[in-house]
C-alpha cells in the first residue's frame, strides 16, 4: 500500500456541459461514371452537383473531401459496365444551420447521409475544469487543515484524470436523400436524428498536501477577521 505520511488528501471535481462546435457529415453519392481524386469532384456528375450546391450554400471547397471510391460492377468489362460510390466528408462549422444543410443535401440526387460526427472544444473545457478544480481543492484543503489544527506546508503529490460523457445519439439508418424519397414524405419529415449535440467534461483532481504537526490554532483561517485563540 502506498503511504503518504503527514499528508491530507483532497479530492474534488469540476463538471461542465459543452456543445458541439462543428460537425462532420459522412455522405455517399452513387455515380454513373468512375473517376478518382480531384477529377471525381469535378467530372463525376452526381458528385460535382453536390459540391456546387454546397459551395453555393457557403461552404469552402476545402470543407468537402473525397475519402474513397468504390466500384460497383454489373457485368462485362469493369470500366464500361460499372458505377461508383463516392464517399465524402463534409465539415460544417455552422452547427446552428445544420438543418438547412441537411435539407440541401436531401435535394441532391443519389446522396446518402451515413452518419454525423460531432466535434467539441474539449481542450478549452479541460483547461477551465482543471483551473476550477484546483481552486476548489486549495480552498477545501485550507478548511480541512484549519479544522484539524495543522498548517499546510506544500503539495506532496497530485493526480488528475479527465473523462467525457457524451449522450448517445438517437439511432438512425443511413438515409438516401433523393427527390423520389422526399416526394413520399410529408412537408416536415422526421429524420429521427439530432441536429444539436452536447457532452459533459469532468475533471477529477486528487491532491496530497504535506501538513505540520498538531499545534495551537494561533493562525488566521482564510476569510476570518481575526486570529483564533
Amino acid at each position: 500500500m502506498d503511504t503518504k505520511p503527514d499528508t491530507i488528501k483532497i479530492s474534488v471535481f469540476h463538471r461542465e456541459e459543452i456543445f458541439a462546435s462543428y460537425a462532420n457529415l459522412y455522405v455517399t453519392v452513387k455515380g454513373s461514371s468512375i473517376f478518382s481524386g480531384n477529377e471525381a469532384m469535378k467530372k463525376a456528375r452526381e458528385v460535382s452537383q453536390l459540391v456546387e450546391a454546397l459551395t453555393r450554400y457557403g461552404l469552402s471547397p476545402d470543407a468537402i473531401q473525397l475519402q474513397g471510391v468504390r466500384i460497383e460492377t454489373t457485368s462485362g468489362p469493369v470500366l464500361k459496365s460499372s458505377s461508383a460510390v463516392y464517399r465524402l466528408k463534409i465539415k460544417t462549422e455552422k452547427v446552428d444551420q445544420l438543418a438547412e444543410l441537411l435539407d440541401l443535401i436531401a435535394e441532391q440526387r443519389n446522396a446518402t447521409l451515413e452518419r454525423i460526427e460531432w466535434k467539441y472544444p474539449e481542450e478549452e473545457a479541460r483547461a477551465r475544469g482543471l483551473e476550477a478544480a484546483l481552486a476548489m481543492g486549495k480552498e477545501k484543503a485550507a478548511k480541512v487543515a484549519f479544522s484539524l489544527g495543522v498548517r499546510l506546508l506544500g503539495v506532496y503529490d497530485f493526480m488528475e484524470n479527465t473523462f467525457d460523457e457524451e449522450r448517445p445519439p438517437m439511432p438512425f439508418q443511413a438515409m438516401e436523400m433523393n427527390m423520389k424519397a422526399r416526394a413520399a414524405v410529408t412537408e416536415q419529415p422526421s429524420l429521427n436524428m439530432e441536429i444539436q449535440h452536447s457532452k459533459t467534461i469532468q475533471v477529477n483532481v486528487d491532491i496530497w498536501y504535506r501538513v505540520s504537526d498538531f499545534e495551537d490554532r494561533k493562525f488566521q483561517f482564510p476569510g476570518t477577521t481575526g486570529a483564533n485563540k
